[in-house]
């Protein structure tokens, strides 16, 4: 397929002409299309209408990034990030359940099915488990297709899954090492069910497609989905892309399939929903963020930019309101030594920090968003919304807690503290009082345990030493038990060109600021948790021999109590993959992929994407001397998952 022309519309970033008219038309076809649903169903009225009769299925599913787990897959955790991409969504479509057709509901007329919310009860009983072993069907959680490994067994499950969920909308979360399987989802969707519409979404779309405002155009990288579409080295099997701060637009996007669905077949093409996107748009209709949405239709690409009001991530629905929490961490154990039930959780977007080899840089995902107004307060609310869930323990995955505030951490801890301790679940803020409503909720809140990522310069060259260690044991008494700290390498000639040691002291090494911080951690007590990337630039067999030797000295001196070596992966959207001349080479979207040892025994590595520094050679020799030198601290919370072959 070539595709001829990108048509742009912009009525989501500019004033409509025609809003009043174009919102009278919009009115007027949700009105008729209620009446027809009340029609057909024999109700009174549309609040009547029964549930059946308006519903569709959908199904969502986050690509993998590993064909075998070889006992060194990464101890999985819920999939936060489709989860929260579908936050505002879900959020919709449950109201919409629950209040019934309506003009003055999200969706109006038909709506998606996430399920039913996991009741408490199924909340206090859910593990941690693969696609076979999910929750029943009428629960959200069944809404979700999370394999974790792509091989012939996860293939076969897809399709069991999709003959019978039969979805009327595909929605597939996908970072850059896992867009091969994403595609590949995608034409199993098409071969079993090609009325589905297919929308890609997730870091990889983020990191590939934006939209360039003074040029009116859109921006597509190499490795983009629409980009290989284009070059005939992908199938046109997406019929969306979105990117971005893609909430409240993925919300927009399935209102228009909605909008758009024949009401006897539940169907609709990619041409109606694009009509509806534009009838939105001329409408007046904003939503926050900045977001881009493609639609593909044919040999044209329709854009719609979308630039709202500024996100705020406290704002935004709970990404576990629809789905129960699965995870279990060993790194939080319980009194009986068995893994807490994880939940996890952020109060940022991005990294303040610019790293030229990473993802998560507010420079690639377009500016740091955190949660405003109340930020510690409001985190302290969700924490016990989470508790209530049956979370045991919580996880701040953003890149550096509290984007490195020694303020708002000190605030944070501070209420949690006085939170755990409080006399009675009584004298809780009032926020927290209608999450915390049995004595076992009271009790998880008070034995809560959580963990969260720091810096070595955090800890360090960045505030005084008294702060420091007056913060860790803050840290510590408001209930944190792990510490995770990105050490990424220790030689000196590869850390002076990474920018995360942003302030540099000549006689203040980058390996004696990783020593110093994991001394100050440890006298707190908190255990630490740490990973080291081989592949950085200035990467030679000396750099790689002296950092495993060196992280081997931490480990013997009960300085961590895991090191997780990792390979660098070119990012579309990094500084050190245009650097080093990949940009426009990186293939992630080959299905047949030589993917083979070593490669597979690090997260995300594939032949070909890996770093230009290292050779097939020095890889087996990081694999081979990081087991021998750091032995059972290497990985050794991540306990296998399941044996499988590797796929062909």
């Amino acid at each position: 397929m070539l595709i001829r022309q990108t048509v742009v519309h912009d009525d989501f970033r500019t004033a409509a002409d025609m809003a009043a008219d174009s919102a009278r038309e919009l009115r007027l076809l949700r009105e008729s299309r209620i009446a027809e649903l009340v029609a057909r169903a024999g109700c009174a009225g549309p609040a009547e209408v029964p549930w059946h009769a308006r519903s569709f299925p959908v199904l969502a599913a986050l690509a993998p990034v590993m064909t075998s787990p070889e006992g060194e897959i990464t101890y999985p955790g819920d999939p936060m990030c489709l989860y929260a991409a579908l936050s505002v969504p879900v959020d919709s479509a449950l109201r919409s359940a629950r209040l019934g057709a309506g003009t003055d509901v999200p969706f109006s007329d038909l709506c998606p099915s996430w399920g039913k919310p996991p009741s408490k009860a199924h909340r206090l009983s859910a593990e941690h488990g693969l696609p076979s072993q999910r929750a029943s069907t009428g629960t959200s959680d069944a809404t979700v297709f999370d394999p974790r490994v792509w091989d012939a067994e996860a293939r076969a499950e897809l399709r069991a899954e999709l003959r019978r969920h039969r979805p009327r909308v595909f929605l597939v979360s996908t970072v850059s090492p896992g867009h091969r399987y994403a595609l590949e989802m995608a034409r199993i969707v098409k071969q079993e069910l090609p009325d589905c519409l297919v929308v890609f979404g997730g870091r990889h779309m983020d990191e590939t497609m934006r939209y360039a405002p003074a040029k009116r155009s859109v921006v597509l990288e190499y490795s983009s989905t629409l980009q290989a579409i284009d070059d005939r080295r992908a199938e046109a099997v997406a019929d969306f892309c979105v990117s971005g701060e893609g909430q409240f637009a993925l919300d927009l996007l399935m209102k228009a399939i909605a909008l758009a669905m024949d009401l006897d077949r539940t169907r609709a093409t990619v041409c109606e929903v694009v009509r509806i996107l534009r009838l939105f748009g001329a409408a007046g209709t904003r939503v926050p963020g900045n977001s881009l949405v493609c639609a593909l239709d044919l040999d044209t690409v329709h854009a719609f930019p979308v630039a709202g009001e500024k996100l705020d991530l406290a704002a935004l629905p709970s990404p576990y309101q629809g789905f129960a929490i699965r995870s279990r961490f060993p790194v939080f154990p319980l009194p009986d030594g068995s893994p807490a039930r994880t939940a996890h959780m952020t109060v940022s977007n991005a990294c303040p920090y610019h790293c030229d080899f990473c993802s998560e840089s507010a420079l690639v995902v377009g500016g740091l968003k955190r949660f405003r107004g109340s930020p510690a307060e409001t985190a302290l609310e969700r924490l016990c919304e989470y508790v209530s869930y049956g979370a045991e323990a919580v996880f701040f995955d953003d890149s550096i807690f509290w984007t490195g505030s020694f303020p708002l951490m000190r605030e944070f801890c501070a209420l949690l503290h006085a939170a755990r301790t409080a006399p009675g679940p009584e004298k809780l803020p009032e926020g927290c009082r209608r999450w915390i409503t049995d004595e076992g909720d009271w009790q998880r809140l008070r034995q809560l345990q959580f963990g969260c990522q720091v810096t070595a310069d955090l800890l360090t060259t960045l505030h005084k030493e008294d702060e420091v260690r007056d913060l860790l044991v803050a840290l510590r008494d408001a209930g944190c038990t792990y510490l995770y700290m990105g050490i990424e390498s220790m030689s000196t000639d590869v850390m002076q060109h990474v920018h995360k040691n942003i302030r540099r002291i000549t006689d203040f090494p980058w390996k004696a600021k990783v020593r110093t911080a994991l001394e100050r951690i440890r006298d707190t007590g908190i255990p630490v948790g740490s990973s080291v990337l081989f592949g950085l630039e200035g990467e030679t067999r000396k750099t790689i021999e002296e950092t495993v030797y060196e992280v081997g000295r931490l480990v013997d001196d009960g300085l961590i109590m895991l090191a997780s070596p990792n390979i660098l992966t070119y990012h579309p959207a990094t500084k050190i993959t245009r650097a080093h001349g990949m940009h426009d080479r990186l293939d992630y979207h080959s299905p047949d992929i030589d993917n083979r040892p070593p490669y597979i025994f690090f997260e995300e590595a594939f032949p070909g994407v890996v770093s230009r520094r290292l050779t097939e050679d020095d890889i087996w020799f990081i694999h081979e001397q990081t087991a021998t030198r750091w032995g059972a601290i290497r990985n050794s919370a991540e306990p296998e998952v399941r044996k499988v072959e590797t796929a062909g």
